[in-house]
């Protein structure tokens, strides 16, 4: 059959354009989807990369900071181990130069090389100063008790009378003595042993023997920071019996020898020592206090105390060390500490 018949020449044309342009509007469909799948792709691809970047990125700038954090803590460390040789490297000179001093002067005075304060000195990366302090110029908090446990009760006196110049209350001594003391019986007034100690919180108990640093006062009844501060320039603890170097002693300390002495007093004291000490300390104080207390002075000094201050680019330490200087002038370090003393 032929389909000329069926379909005349227009209705061909019409059939033809009309699948034509299906056709058309089928591939422009299918074009669109794929770019807008096609930029998708990319858009997603581009996020991908950002966040890649940016956690590279993050994570570089955590391991630089460590590796930063590394090193300083490193120099630190190295800074401070220098520091302290340097500080041990200084107390064995100081030891020689006391030795020197005792083998060439008898009489201990603040006109010696020693007592003289260590000016600021270049080092590599810093500096150092520091001073020698004479531990028997001020009082010794372990004159309190005798070796056999009984109360000494000049030094108690003595002691009393040094607070009481500060305008502190006279009775902390007490406090002192039963920290000291190896008993557990309070002294009156204002004394404490144990049962007051254990009901402090946190508790503690005393210590029941010679003091090791002046420090420990900051545990004892009645003696807060700021009493501790106002006494520290004119106490130590020295682990024996020791005299007062009136030749270094301060003019608290002085004035506190005795009930009598005044002001006038320590001004012909503090005049007569210069420059090279007293020449007869018995002859000097006899007319100021007690005979018997005179063998609690003298001019010579057994223990000195170096306070070091050593700096190293962002390293500072501070180093106290107790020397005892002996006969022959032989010295050896007691105790040692850095940032307490």
């Amino acid at each position: 059959m032929n389909l000329e018949q069926f379909f005349p020449m227009q209705l061909k044309s019409r059939l033809c354009l009309t699948i034509w342009g299906k056709y058309t509007d089928y591939w422009k469909s299918s074009n669109n989807k794929s770019m807008i799948i096609e930029t998708e792709n990319k858009g997603i691809a581009l996020i991908t990369a950002m966040m890649i970047v940016a956690i590279v990125g993050l994570v570089t700038t955590n391991l630089l900071w460590e590796s930063a954090l590394n090193t300083r803590k490193t120099s630190s460390t190295l800074n401070r181990d220098q520091a302290v040789q340097i500080a041990i490297g200084v107390e064995k000179w100081v030891t020689n130069l006391l030795k020197q001093d005792s083998l060439s002067s008898d009489s201990d005075h603040l006109n010696e090389f020693w007592a003289r304060e260590l000016p600021s000195l270049p080092i590599d990366g810093g500096f150092i100063s520091g001073q020698i302090h004479d531990l028997q110029g001020r009082f010794n908090l372990n004159n309190l008790v005798n070796k056999d446990g009984s109360i000494n009760q000049d030094q108690v006196d003595y002691f009393q009378r040094f607070l009481t110049a500060l305008n502190i209350n006279p009775t902390i001594a007490n406090s002192v003595i039963d920290w000291i003391d190896d008993d557990q019986y309070t002294t009156y007034p204002n004394g404490a042993e144990d049962d007051f100690y254990t009901r402090m919180n946190p508790p503690y108990r005393t210590a029941n023997r010679e003091m090791i640093t002046i420090s420990e006062l900051l545990s004892v009844r009645s003696i807060d920071q700021e009493i501790f501060n106002q006494i520290k320039p004119y106490i130590s603890a020295i682990p024996e019996i020791t005299k007062i170097n009136v030749n270094t002693a301060s003019h608290v300390i002085l004035k506190s020898l005795g009930d009598e002495i005044t002001i006038n007093d320590i001004e012909r004291l503090e005049n007569e020592r210069v420059p090279s000490g007293f020449i007869d300390v018995a002859t000097s104080f006899e007319s100021l206090i007690d005979n018997e207390y005179i063998y609690n002075i003298s001019g010579n000094s057994n223990y000195f105390q170096l306070e070091l201050l050593v700096n190293i680019d962002n390293i500072s330490i501070i180093m106290y060390s107790t020397i005892h200087r002996g006969s022959g002038g032989n010295t050896s370090i007691l105790s040692r500490s850095f940032g307490t003393i």
